[in-house]
């Protein structure tokens, strides 16, 4: 498996769990990758059972032209039986990875997240459409993913499957005996960038009645921007910024708050792709609320609330209704973790990987059989 994702150690739990399912696996990382959020550095926290190896990559960064220079040695040394390029297909790396692997005849996939129909200039809609003739299977993070794909030409086998799951045992609610706060405490986690709509809940927080606290996670472009509204809204005294942090920090975060709002809004060239904050919040027993962007509502399920894109009324309205009703918030908090063990967690996105594993590899001594 090929993958830059898997830089982040919380991530890494689905390396163990695949690996626990009797996959001879090996997984290549960069040293870091570099996004609008920062910088994340490779690290190693859950290792067991398989082996972690980061090799070099060049244009950090760019979603589209990053490729891993020593990637035909590294598949030449491994001899795969299949290689999983944990890449977006239109993009260089996963090309080259796809073609590598079809000449050294390992079955070849991909994944995708891209859940908005864009018309890529060329040589990436080349690149698109080579990748999509060479892959055995391809898995989709979310539905509209695998709808593009098949609008976009792709013929192959298609799973809908999120990229990573969360771990019940590392994101769990706090223990029984934690001390219960007065003040609603509200959390965000993730990138402050525009799309993410952490003005918004700016905003909707600073008209709430009674007592309540903001926690925000993350870094990014606009987090100058949100510091001065948090100032002119007068509500500074009651936000927290938190920063960056990491993933192994994560849960403590959520074990800390009430309920956590995702509150992104879709632009012309972006829409939530899932969540995964959602995802280990609901595991924390946190309750969540989430706009309708992308994919929200399909996490969410009726295990949270919902508000349409935009709407700060809406959004405060949802809020004023889990301070006022404490004990909705912790309901919605238990059902999301229920949500979660039932839908989301790592060994079922590990065991449903390996499935779709065990598929590729049957059908391709199947093709070879009837040569």
């Amino acid at each position: 498996m090929v993958s830059k994702a898997l830089v982040v150690g919380a991530y890494q739990r689905k390396a163990e769990e695949i690996a626990a399912l009797g996959v001879d696996l090996t997984v290549l990382v960069p040293p870091a990758w570099h996004d609008r959020r920062g910088k994340q550095v490779a690290q190693r926290q859950h290792t067991r059972g398989y082996d972690l190896r980061v090799i070099p990559l060049q244009l950090n960064g760019n979603y589209h032209l990053h490729y891993y220079p020593t990637l035909t040695q590294e598949f030449a040394r491994l001899q795969p039986q299949l290689v999983h390029m944990d890449e977006e297909p239109y993009n260089l790396a996963t090309w080259l990875g796809l073609r590598s692997a079809q000449r050294l005849g390992a079955v070849p996939l991909f994944f995708t997240w891209q859940n908005i129909d864009r018309r890529y200039p060329i040589p990436f809609r080349w690149l698109a459409a080579q990748n999509y003739a060479r892959a055995a299977a391809a898995i989709a993070g979310n539905q509209d993913a695998a709808t593009i794909l098949r609008r976009k030409g792709y013929r192959g086998p298609i799973i809908v499957l999120p990229q990573f799951g969360v771990d019940p045992a590392i994101f769990a609610p706090p223990k029984p005996n934690a001390p219960q706060a007065t003040a609603l405490r509200i959390g965000y986690a993730g990138g402050l960038l525009p799309e993410k709509g952490v003005d918004l809940l700016l905003h909707a927080c600073a008209g709430l009645q009674g007592d309540w606290r903001l926690a925000i996670a993350g870094q990014g472009g606009e987090a100058k921007n949100l510091h001065a509204l948090a100032t002119n809204l007068a509500i500074a005294d009651k936000v927290k910024w938190v920063g960056s942090l990491d993933s192994s920090a994560m849960p403590r975060f959520y074990q800390n708050l009430d309920l956590l709002v995702l509150p992104s809004r879709s632009l012309p060239n972006w829409r939530e792709q899932f969540g995964r904050v959602l995802m280990e919040a609901m595991a924390c027993e946190v309750a969540v609320v989430g706009s309708a962007s992308g994919e929200i509502p399909h996490v969410i399920g009726d295990a949270g609330l919902i508000f349409p894109e935009n709407d700060i009324d809406a959004l405060r309205t949802h809020l004023q209704q889990l301070l006022a009703q404490p004990e909705r918030c912790r309901q919605l908090g238990r059902q999301g973790r229920n949500r979660v063990q039932q839908h989301f967690t790592m060994a079922r996105i590990a065991a449903e990987t390996v499935q779709l594993y065990q598929q590729c590899l049957q059908m391709s001594q199947k093709q070879a059989r009837g040569r």
